[in-house]
């Protein structure tokens, strides 16, 4: 492990400092505007072509192949009228309009399975087979729809989703009380709104917060919650590592911070420095934080200190993954970046998916060295 100030700049060979100089993630403040986050609910960049064709299932795994197939209808039979009416109705129609009766089964589908089996690209492809314009349909990650009350509150939230023809929600985790009544009610009220609700978890519906919570309230919450949705397993193994060599080991800090400088585009930071900016920043600003960004390179990655910058780093590895940024790094390998009891823990299946999106990205970032 380096023995340098986790605060320290990496040192910048002669080589590389001839090269235009990277950024900074740490000396980014990103603010964002409420109406870019309403904007930006499409399928991030990773999953801007994908389709239910191009999903390629596991011969071995019959669920695979299913789950498209449910899902192919159930696009097929969002078509047409919003279930509230005939597609957007004229301001006047709206106001004297009956309101609608609430919908007697299932209003939504509920992909669960474990990591890599395809759970969002079926969910993107979902998104995009759907006949509706753009701007009727959303899709977001949990976080980022809690986010979005935060900054438009519940009301807005409710007229401006209540309108959508289907709502894509990717990695639906419950981590605290507060989320799971918030997103409990908001899905209620669209879902007597008309809207269609589609989303992935690694835990079934009437599973959710299990190993988090225990409190009855919490249960009556989750159970509300389960009856939006008809379950559909989705069984398999991790794509990113089928049939792929083994992530590359950690470079030194010298061959990061030279790739670093060798990349236009890429950013170049010190972990532990890193993870103290994530702090002052908040989780749904982490998107813009990567704008622009070609590779992040990291130097002195070591374990995270606490459960809450693990949970930061969480969702910045899943917006770089969304993006499909390369990340090089030196110290430690990605796969002791969480300590043993964080990985036997109630957060256990986020860190997992941090630690196989990060590995993922690691192996994109080989080439820098290379090159």
């Amino acid at each position: 492990m380096s023995t340098r100030s986790p605060h320290a700049a990496p040192a910048i060979t002669e080589a590389a400092s001839a090269e235009a100089s990277p950024v900074s993630l740490c000396a980014r403040e990103p603010q964002v505007p409420a109406d870019r986050l309403v904007a930006e609910m499409v399928p991030p960049p990773r999953f801007d072509s994908v389709r239910f064709d191009t999903y390629i299932p596991d011969p071995n795994q019959p669920s695979q192949t299913d789950a498209v197939k449910v899902l192919s209808s159930f696009a097929e039979g969002l078509g047409g009228a919003h279930a509230s009416g005939s597609g957007r109705r004229p301001a006047l129609g709206r106001w004297f309009a009956r309101k609608p009766a609430a919908p007697t089964g299932p209003r939504g589908v509920y992909l669960d399975g474990g990591y890599g089996v395809g759970k969002t690209h079926l969910l993107a492809s979902l998104w995009h087979a759907t006949p509706a314009e753009p701007a009727l349909k959303a899709f977001g990650t949990f976080v980022e729809l809690t986010n979005l009350v935060g900054a438009l509150g519940f009301q807005q939230t409710v007229k401006t989703l209540g309108e959508h023809r289907l709502l894509c929600i990717d990695e639906f985790e419950l981590d605290d009380p507060g989320d799971t009544v918030l997103v409990s009610s908001l899905l209620s009220r669209l879902v007597e709104s008309g809207v269609a609700l589609a989303a992935t978890s690694n835990t079934l519906p009437g599973k959710l917060g299990e190993g988090r919570f225990a409190a009855a309230d919490f249960l009556r919450e989750i159970q509300g919650l389960s009856a939006h949705f008809r379950p559909l397993r989705i069984d398999g193994e991790d794509y990113r590592h089928r049939g792929l060599p083994e992530a590359p080991a950690p470079y030194s800090d010298d061959q990061v911070t030279k790739a670093a400088y060798a990349t236009p585009g890429a950013s170049l930071d010190d972990f532990p420095h890193l993870l103290d900016h994530l702090a002052k920043v908040h989780p749904s600003r982490y998107g813009a934080l990567t704008d622009g960004l070609s590779a992040v390179c990291l130097t002195d990655v070591r374990p995270v200190p606490d459960q809450s910058t693990a949970l930061r780093l969480v969702v910045l590895a899943d917006r770089l993954y969304d993006r499909e940024v390369p990340v090089l790094a030196s110290g430690l390998p990605f796969d002791r970046l969480f300590s043993g009891e964080m990985l036997k823990g109630g957060y256990r299946k986020k860190y997992f998916r941090a630690i196989s999106r990060l590995t993922a990205l690691a192996r994109d970032a080989k080439g820098l060295v290379e090159q």
